[in-house]
C-alpha cells in the first residue's frame, strides 16, 4: 500500500516541482537543505531567499517584453515595486538590482525613497508613484521630494482635495496621475472602492481642475483591482471600462501617456497552483492596443505595481511539532512551537493559505491532523490546504521530531504581524535569516534578527526602562 507521506504528495500533485524536491526523505527548497537550516538555527525560524526576488522581476519583464513584441505595441513597460508588501532594506537591496521603479503608500515610504536615493540604489530617472490617501505628512514629504529635483515623482490623485494640498507645497510645475475608483467584486459589502475618483467623474475633473492649470502635467491614469489580475469576467469588465476612460481622457489631454494597471499577479499558494502569466499579459496588452487603435490614440506606457509577486515567493517559515493532543475520536492536534496569529497573520485574518509541507520524515506513514499555535486563542490554528479540506503530515512520534514548512510567505506577514513589537500572548518573534547565493551559486546565510527575548518584550511594555 502507498502509505508514506511521499506517496501522498506524489499521487496528489506533480512532484518534484521547480522549487521543491527531496533529498532522501528531507525537503529541499530551491536546493536549500532545510533540515540543515533547522540544525544550524533551530525553530521557530523565518527565512528569506533573496535570489527569488530578482527571479520574479526578471520573469515579469520578460513576459511583458515578449507580449509587446508579439502585439507590435510601441510603448514601454515599467515594473514598480509596491513597498507595502515588505519595506525591509534587504528586500529593497535585492529588488533594486533590477532597474525597477517604486510605488509608495504613505508618508514614511518617502523617507525610505530618500534613503535609497542617498545610497545610489535609485536615481533621478526612477519613477516614484505615490498612491494612497494623502494628508499632512505624506503631502509634505512628496513636496520635498519634488522640490529637491525628483521630477519623476508622480502623486496619484485619490480625491478632489489632494490637488490643492499638493499645489500649496510644491514649487512650480509637477506631474500627476489620477486613480480610478474601480467597482468591487459582487461579493463585497460595498460597490465602489473607497480609493480614487469614479469612472464618470475623471474627465470632468480633468477639464475643471487640471486642463488650464499650467503647473500641472497629467501623465498617468491609475487602475487598481483589489483582488489582483485574474482571468475572470469581473477583471476583464473593469479593465475594459478603464481603457475606455483612458481613451476619452487621452483625447482631452495630450500629456497623458501612461496607464498603470496596478493590481498584483497571484503567487503560488499550492502545489496544484496553475496560472498562465504570459496569456494574461498578452490579453491585457492586446485589449489596450485594439481600443487605442480603434480610437486613433497612441498606446500608453504600461506600469505595474507588483508587491506579493515580487517578494511573496522568497519567504518561508519552519516550525517543530512539539506535541500531539487527541481531543476526540477524530481530531488530533499537532501543536507547533510558535503561533499562526503572530507569525503568519493572514492565515487567521483573511483565511489565506500558503504552501505547507513536511520538512523531514517523508518516508514515514501519514495521518490527518489539525495544526495549533501556542497562544491561548481559539483562532490560532491552521486546518486545511488550498485544494484540500484537511492537512496530512507524517505521523507524530515523540521519538522522531517532525518539522513543517510554510512557503511563499514573504509578503505582508512581518508588517501585519508587528515586526519587532508585541505579539499576542507575548509569543516571541522568531529568528529570521537571510539566504543568498554568490556568482558561483554557493549559498550563504546570515541572521537578520534573533528571536525576541523576555528583556525585549519587557522593555516595550515599560518594565525595563
Amino acid at each position: 500500500m502507498n502509505t508514506k507521506y511521499s506517496d501522498l504528495i506524489n499521487q496528489t500533485y506533480y512532484f518534484p516541482q521547480e522549487e521543491f524536491k527531496l533529498n532522501k526523505d528531507n525537503l529541499q527548497f530551491h536546493n536549500i537543505d532545510l533540515m540543515k537550516l533547522v540544525e544550524t538555527y533551530g525553530t521557530p525560524l523565518k527565512f528569506t531567499y533573496l535570489p527569488q526576488i530578482s527571479n520574479n522581476i526578471s520573469k515579469a519583464k520578460s513576459w511583458f517584453r515578449k507580449s509587446m513584441e508579439k502585439n507590435k505595441y510601441e510603448a514601454k513597460y515599467f515594473y514598480c515595486y509596491c513597498t507595502k508588501s515588505s519595506h525591509f532594506e534587504y528586500i529593497m537591496n535585492e529588488a533594486f538590482k533590477n532597474n525597477i521603479h517604486i510605488e509608495t503608500s504613505s508618508a514614511f515610504d518617502i523617507n525610505i525613497v530618500e534613503n535609497l536615493l542617498e545610497k545610489g540604489q535609485i536615481n533621478k530617472s526612477t519613477y516614484i508613484i505615490c498612491n494612497g490617501f494623502k494628508r499632512d505628512q505624506y503631502i509634505e514629504n512628496i513636496a520635498r521630494l519634488v522640490n529637491n529635483g525628483h521630477k519623476n515623482t508622480i502623486p496619484i490623485i485619490d480625491n478632489y482635495e489632494e490637488l490643492d494640498l499638493l499645489q500649496e507645497q510644491i514649487n512650480g510645475k509637477f506631474k500627476i496621475g489620477i486613480r480610478i475608483a474601480a467597482e468591487e467584486e459582487p461579493k463585497f459589502e460595498f460597490y465602489t472602492s473607497r480609493l480614487g475618483i469614479g469612472y464618470k467623474n475623471i474627465v470632468p475633473f480633468y477639464k475643471k481642475e487640471v486642463k488650464e492649470n499650467k503647473n500641472l502635467e497629467l501623465k498617468m491614469l491609475h487602475f487598481f483591482i483589489n483582488t489582483g489580475i485574474n482571468d475572470n469576467a469581473y477583471y476583464w469588465n473593469e479593465l475594459v471600462k478603464c481603457i475606455k476612460v483612458y481613451v476619452s481622457l487621452k483625447k482631452e489631454c495630450p500629456t497623458l501617456d501612461s496607464l498603470n494597471i496596478g493590481g498584483g499577479f497571484p503567487i503560488k499558494n499550492s502545489l496544484a497552483f496553475e496560472y498562465d502569466y504570459q496569456y494574461m499579459i498578452d490579453e491585457i496588452i492586446n485589449q489596450i492596443k485594439i481600443a487605442c487603435d480603434e480610437a486613433e490614440v497612441d498606446v500608453p506606457h504600461i506600469f505595474t505595481e507588483f508587491g506579493s509577486f515580487t517578494v511573496g515567493e522568497s519567504g518561508g517559515a519552519i516550525y517543530q511539532v512539539l506535541y500531539q493532543k487527541q481531543q476526540n475520536d477524530r481530531e488530533k492536534w499537532n501543536m507547533i512551537d510558535s503561533s499562526f496569529i503572530t507569525t503568519l497573520p493572514d492565515t487567521w485574518a483573511i483565511n489565506k493559505r500558503f504552501i505547507m509541507l513536511a520538512v523531514n520524515r517523508w518516508n514515514d506513514t501519514y495521518e490527518r491532523v489539525l495544526l495549533g499555535g501556542m497562544t491561548c486563542d481559539s483562532d490560532d490554528y491552521y486546518n486545511s490546504e488550498q485544494n484540500m479540506n484537511a492537512i496530512y503530515l507524517p505521523k507524530y512520534n515523540k521519538e522522531k521530531p517532525l518539522y513543517i514548512g510554510f512557503f511563499n510567505t514573504g509578503a505582508y506577514q512581518e508588517t501585519i504581524g508587528g515586526y519587532g513589537g508585541l505579539h499576542h500572548c507575548l509569543i516571541p518573534q522568531p529568528k529570521h535569516i537571510l539566504i543568498d547565493r554568490d556568482e558561483n551559486g554557493i549559498l550563504a546565510t546570515e541572521v537578520f534578527s534573533e528571536q525576541q527575548t523576555a528583556e525585549d518584550v519587557l522593555k516595550i511594555l515599560g518594565y525595563n526602562k
